[in-house]
């Protein structure tokens, strides 16, 4: 087929109304004259797709049309009139239900995330040039290198305000309404760190799996695919994406802590110096769980088809069950972690746990194995630090200089009663006995 004036002729059926009449007008004039197969091919493609579409779905049922390429290879047509298609949200049938604006140009992006076309361009950064400008000062991120347990770091790359703004815009306008798949509690509206605990809670066998560098192997195509799944035009999506996304710098990834001797940090750098989420950007965690979406269908699959729970936390994977899983422990992990590989994921083997009742549940940090509870040693700790409070006063235990030190303990105390009410209001009966006028 001559491929650019197919396109044309899809681009003339994206140009107007679309209605019989007017799509086999707009083909006539793109043709420079009348063909029989086209109107029996413009009514198949009503059929197909009641409202306007994406060029590409459309050349996917063009090629796909028996009856239409027959006629086109008879035909030998030209391109007689250049069309220019108008851009039209074509949202995936699962998307239907979202409830997101209708953005379909840069200047309607502009409006809903209440920023001007300059700054929409040097945000999005399109063109890929911010991660080489030399100054620091012109960079979108600040870089934060945080130690990890294991002796290696990892980057937070944290947005300056315009851009914190505008991905906040992003989060509440679009992301937040659309829906992560059930296994997802990991920065979710009615999902916390609890609820993905209590499913796990009293199991024969816990398993559990992290993935590895979570957030940076998310890339720009899959947050693309995201948006073009919602129904936005290509060139929103292009622009939505480079607002979310960023590339590291070479010369902060030559910054960072204890590089790697051996090069096993190279994979790390690829993802990072490619166009990926950012760790510290607030539409980061909602895009990771909407990119995780076929992941977490598959995985949860897996686990309903032998009886097992499965639930996620960000980088997280949990899964619980009975006598059957602990048998069949060696081919579950398999199953996982080829699942997880497919699905454009990696595993790191360093924290695959599988956990009888035996030894010590968790789950994100929460002890599972009869009730939801902290570790024991850090209930300790916790204890010591508010017994330490009565005993010397709150500001000897305010190591790390928090300047609300009453509201963090608060918080501490909060959380341990979430999980866990008994031992809550046993450090609480602490905390409400310290003397906090000199704190």
């Amino acid at each position: 087929m001559l491929d650019t004036t197919l396109a044309n002729l899809l681009d003339a059926f994206l140009a107007g109304s679309w209605t019989e009449d007017r799509l086999v007008a707009r083909a006539k004039a793109a043709l420079g004259r009348s063909h029989r197969f086209i109107r029996p091919f413009v009514r198949r493609v009503l059929a197909a797709f009641p409202a306007p579409t994406h060029s590409d779905r459309l050349r996917v049922f063009a090629l796909a049309d028996e009856e239409f390429r027959k006629g086109w290879r008879r035909a030998e047509p030209h391109t007689a009139k250049r069309f220019f298609p108008v851009p039209v949200m074509a949202p995936h049938q699962a998307a239907r239900g979202w409830l997101i604006p209708e953005i379909t140009t840069a200047e309607k992006v502009c409006e809903v995330l209440r920023i001007d076309r300059h700054q929409l361009d040097w945000l999005a950064d399109c063109a890929g040039r911010n991660h080489r400008e030399s100054s620091p000062k012109l960079h979108h991120y600040r870089y934060r290198w945080i130690p990890k347990p294991s002796g290696r770091s990892r980057v937070l790359e944290i947005p300056k305000p315009i851009l914190k703004q505008v991905q906040r815009n992003v989060l509440g306008q679009i992301l937040d309404a659309i829906p992560p798949h059930a296994a997802a509690h990991g920065f979710r509206i009615g999902r916390s760190i609890l609820t993905n605990a209590v499913p796990h809670s009293g199991r024969a066998v816990v398993l559990r799996f992290d993935l590895a560098i979570f957030f940076s192997s998310i890339s720009a195509d899959a947050v693309t695919a995201i948006f073009r799944t919602a129904g936005y035009p290509p060139d929103v999506a292009r622009q939505l994406t480079g607002l979310c996304t960023t590339r590291l710098p070479k010369a902060v990834w030559d910054q960072r802590p204890r590089p790697a001797a051996d090069g096993s940090d190279s994979l790390e750098e690829r993802h990072l110096r490619n166009r990926h989420l950012p760790q510290g950007a607030p539409t980061s965690p909602a895009l990771a769980n909407l990119v995780a979406f076929r992941l977490d269908r598959r995985l949860d699959g897996l686990a309903k088809s032998l009886d097992v729970t499965y639930t996620r936390y960000a980088d997280d994977l949990a899964f619980s069950g009975g006598i059957d899983l602990t048998r069949r422990s060696e081919k579950f992990r398999n199953a996982v972690a080829r699942i997880v590989s497919e699905e454009g994921f990696r595993l790191n083997p360093l924290k695959t746990r599988v956990m009888p009742q035996s030894v010590r549940q968790t789950v994100a940090g929460v002890v599972v194995n009869i009730r939801t509870s902290i570790p024991r040693a850090e209930f300790d700790r916790l204890k010591a630090v508010l017994t330490n409070c009565l005993r010397h006063g709150p500001e000897s235990q305010n190591r790390e200089a928090h300047p609300n030190f009453r509201a963090y303990l608060a918080g501490k105390l909060a959380h341990v009663a979430r999980l866990n009410p008994t031992r809550g209001r046993k450090l609480l009966a602490l905390f409400d006995q310290i003397r906090w006028q000199s704190a």
